[in-house]
């Protein structure tokens, strides 16, 4: 037997196929464009690597996930579980075509639902104050990190092209706070004051803004979506003054908002656990290191996969095919 996750992040589709012990037995990456373009196949991919026959589930994300509240098979939601594609950064059709893809198969699917104004499981203080906390994949990054730590109570730090902090109590999700209006990531952030007046005077669309509102625009940085990393970081290593306050805004900004989420939970924090192509890095500089300045309680921390979205996602596929009835308090139909 075999289980898959799939993670729709912002400049890739990450696969995890996970056997009957719970054993990864591998993860891979599709580019957006790559996929767009019929250049890659996510079904041959995922033949090469394991017998389709013996999937038993997949679990995948895709998009904003505000279309539903519940963990649902893919052939009982409509219109891809979203209510808009608008105003949700860049788009570019590959995880579309994915998503079309993996549905076409035979192999049993669920869709993992984003958190938002409709979602029973928040606390009520979220869903009155903010209409989209946090697409699909982080659902599934918090379940790696709940897999990962045992922690009931804890904040949980996806930092990467976006930056997104869930607050989780009682092993349950309670809120979060989504990158346009938090802390920046290396691409997306919050919208501030001279950038909705931009917006009103006509320079730019929302969602432009909320596209270079991140790192990058600190660093002077322009380009493809899957090199401004690399970019960033490149700078970084050279000394780069405007990169390293860059960086060092996104970690401040980053410390606020889990500092923020701590001082609202009702419950001891038990940790911070960090993740995601940023807050999993070593190298140009030690994330974990730099945010623990600022956590002046000396909260444990745990750094996890950056691939967390996609294994969390197999194992909420292994876990609901094996008897679970709801996952981190988001109920399954499955």
């Amino acid at each position: 037997m075999a289980f898959i996750g799939m993670d729709h992040g912002t400049t890739g589709i990450s696969f995890c196929i996970m056997d009957d012990n719970e054993e990864i037995i591998d993860i891979f990456k599709i580019g957006r464009e790559q996929s767009k373009k019929g250049e890659v196949s996510p079904v041959e991919e995922l033949s090469k690597r394991v017998d389709l026959d013996s999937v038993k589930l997949m679990a995948i994300t895709y998009s904003m996930g505000d279309g539903i509240n519940k963990i649902s098979p893919i052939d009982k939601v409509k219109d891809r579980g979203i209510l808009s594609i608008d105003g949700a950064g860049k788009v570019t059709g590959g995880g579309t075509s994915v998503y079309s893809e993996l549905q076409s198969t035979n192999i049993p699917a669920i869709l993992i639902p984003g958190l938002h104004k409709d979602s029973d499981s928040l606390d009520p203080l979220f869903r009155a104050a903010y209409s989209h906390q946090a697409s699909p994949e982080k659902v599934s990054i918090c379940y790696n990190a709940f897999k990962e730590t045992g922690w009931e109570n804890m904040i949980v730090a996806d930092i990467s092209s976006n930056s997104v902090d869930i607050l989780i109590e009682n092993s349950r999700i309670k809120g979060a706070m989504d990158a346009c209006v938090g802390a920046m990531g290396v691409i997306h952030g919050p919208l501030d004051l001279q950038m909705i007046r931009d917006i009103d005077e006509g320079k730019c669309s929302a969602n432009e803004a909320f596209s270079n509102a991140g790192a990058v625009k600190i660093a002077g940085i322009e380009g493809k979506v899957a090199n401004l990393k690399d970019a960033l970081f490149e700078k970084y290593t050279d000394g780069d003054e405007d990169a390293k306050l860059a960086v060092d805004t996104l970690i401040m900004t980053v410390a606020m908002e889990i500092a923020g989420l701590i001082a609202v939970s009702k419950n001891k924090i038990e940790g911070v656990v960090l993740t995601g192509s940023v807050g999993s890095c070593k190298d140009p500089f030690d994330f974990e290191k730099e945010i623990n300045k600022y956590l002046k309680d000396n909260y444990p921390l745990k750094v996890i996969s950056k691939e967390s979205g996609a294994i969390g996602a197999a194992q909420i596929a292994f876990d609901l095919y094996n008897g679970k009835k709801e996952i981190l308090g988001i109920p399954a139909e499955y």
